[in-house]
């Protein structure tokens, strides 16, 4: 040990048992998540790199800590994320056992930030001459390119995008609406300038030649590649109304709209079409922050997310919107939107029902953005999702992932699902880079996904289609739950509300194939995570 390094003792070897915890303080002000596992002691970074949990409130297995939050993966060995979401790695510190004692001793430099970037290659072109198109400005392509690169790849890789926009935090659109662009970006500018990654602006991708291997834009620029990675996501379904194209009516994808939504409801009467999250999102943001004068939220469902979460707990997220002041129009659509001199004034239901509105979020779903690869030999679903084996490959040379790729999902035995999370997007963004070095890395990981509303985190991990069943433990009028979906005897998912690390427990379980079956948890719901 150097004399520039810091060390702690940090307990006596006996004093942790096997799959314990401890967050221990390092150096002047630095800290460091204390682990023990099969006898051996580990310590690495104390917080998630995605929004910054304390992982010692997480779930550890196998080797891994999960975040309570929202579900990412981090090696208790190397610190390296392992799922998603988040890009950068934990810090790494050495643990020696003396006389007794756990010492952990850290560089200091990996005590001034709870983040790691991990070594990256750059560009060579006299080294390798290869291309690499990544179309699509989301996380997966991002991931993409960074495992391309931590991966030791020194060909181009070039990140086509329609926006304008670097990648950034889709998640924060619905929530914090007035962010800039730049503001929610995941990486800046002179990090991809810094790693050879070119970001090329508003390239929307209009054909995909296969056989010349080569990506036509709208723009009349052609893009030729060795390899194409395809995370193109969806956009918007537009509602075809009279009166659709009046002022002050928007829909939601990228931080202009959001900014311009923000600037619009100040003080007016907004109206909201879609019972999504995104749509509810929107709802609370405009009424919980005072900003919209009323809220009213037209819905064709009787009750928001019964499929995914069962009626009880959608009937609960309903009322927290009510108890806020959000009115709700159920069994109901809009038939015709009315204005005076070209802006929005009222909206005419189907049911009859007229709400005045100054302005207008409709959020009633998206559609993939994957025209461009039809008569070219990718196959894809009826909705358009680009059907993917479990190497995120859909044909020679072509990967896809994220919000269209239809990819088998390991936990359902390999059924082939779309999913529209934002960790699946990471986790199918590095698959696919592996792949295209040719590593043979399957796609493994289990779906967490999470709303904010009103200050209340919903957290969901797991994939639950259709479910017979939902066992809940503890308060949903109380919003302090974890509500199981069981199909059969198998526990498929879980929500919860104020129960971490429950949610983490389960993508755990469910990630190393030992989820117990229903009928253990039934017999009591409240303790079977206690020892996971």
């Amino acid at each position: 040990m150097t004399s520039s390094m810091v060390q702690t003792v940090a307990c006596k070897f006996d004093d942790m048992k096997d799959g314990e915890m401890r967050q221990i303080d390092i150096g002047e002000n630095g800290h460091a998540l204390l682990v023990r596992e099969n006898g051996t002691y580990t310590a690495v970074g104390h917080k998630c790199t995605h929004y910054g949990a304390q992982l010692v409130k997480g779930s550890l297995m196998n080797g891994r800590v999960r975040c309570p939050w929202h579900g990412a993966c981090f090696n208790v060995w190397t610190g390296d994320i392992e799922d998603f979401p988040g890009l950068d790695a934990i810090p790494k510190f050495q643990t020696k056992i003396v006389e007794g004692n756990v010492l952990v001793i850290a560089n200091p430099e990996d005590l001034k930030s709870h983040k790691k970037v991990s070594e990256m290659s750059r560009a060579s072109p006299n080294e390798d001459g290869r291309t690499f198109l990544l179309l699509g400005g989301g996380p997966s392509s991002l991931e993409c390119a960074e495992t391309l690169r931590k991966n030791n790849f020194k060909g181009k890789v070039v990140i086509a995008t329609a926006e304008d926009f670097l990648p950034y935090d889709r998640p924060m659109l619905s929530k914090v609406l007035q962010k800039k662009g730049h503001e929610i970006a995941l990486r800046p500018k002179e990090f991809l300038e810094n790693y050879d990654i070119k970001v090329e602006f508003k390239k929307e991708a209009c054909k995909l030649h296969k056989s010349n291997k080569l990506v036509e834009f709208t723009d009349g620029t052609t893009i030729k590649y060795d390899k194409l990675f395809i995370g193109t996501g969806g956009t918007p379904r537009l509602m075809n109304v009279p009166g659709g194209d009046l002022k002050n009516i928007f829909y939601l994808r990228n931080p202009n709209d959001a900014n311009a939504i923000a600037a619009a409801c100040k003080g007016k009467r907004m109206l909201v079409i879609g019972t999504s999250f995104i749509g509810l999102e929107v709802a609370a943001f405009g009424v919980d922050k005072g900003e919209a004068s009323s809220v009213d939220v037209v819905g064709q469902s009787p009750t928001p997310f019964a499929r995914v979460f069962g009626s009880e707990v959608g009937a609960r997220i309903t009322k927290m919107h009510a108890e806020k002041g959000v009115k709700f129009h159920f069994n109901t659509s809009v038939k015709e939107f009315k204005g005076v001199n070209g802006k929005l004034e009222k909206a005419l239901l189907t049911n009859d029902e007229v709400l005045e509105a100054d302005v207008c979020v409709i959020g009633i779903g998206v559609k993939a953005s994957t025209g461009f690869v039809d008569d070219c030999m990718v196959e894809t679903t009826k909705h358009g999702s680009i059907i993917v084996d479990k190497y995120m490959k859909a044909n020679e040379d072509i990967y896809a992932g994220g919000d269209i790729a239809s990819f088998p999902l390991k936990m359902l035995n390999g059924k082939h699902v779309t999913i529209g999370h934002w960790q699946l997007a990471h986790a199918h963004g590095k698959v696919a880079a592996l792949n295209m070095l040719a590593k043979s890395k399957e796609v493994d990981t289990v779906p967490f996904f999470w709303t904010m509303q009103y200050g209340k985190s919903i957290r969901y991990a797991g994939h639950a289609e259709s479910f017979d069943d939902v066992l809940i433990e503890g308060s949903v009028e109380d919003l302090s739950f974890a509500a199981y979906y069981i199909k059969g005897n198998d526990v498929l998912a879980v929500a919860t509300v104020g129960k971490d690390p429950i949610a983490a427990h389960v993508a755990n379980r469910l990630y190393s194939g030992t989820m117990p079956k229903a009928d253990k948890i039934r017999a009591d719901p409240s303790k079977w995570h206690q020892s996971s």
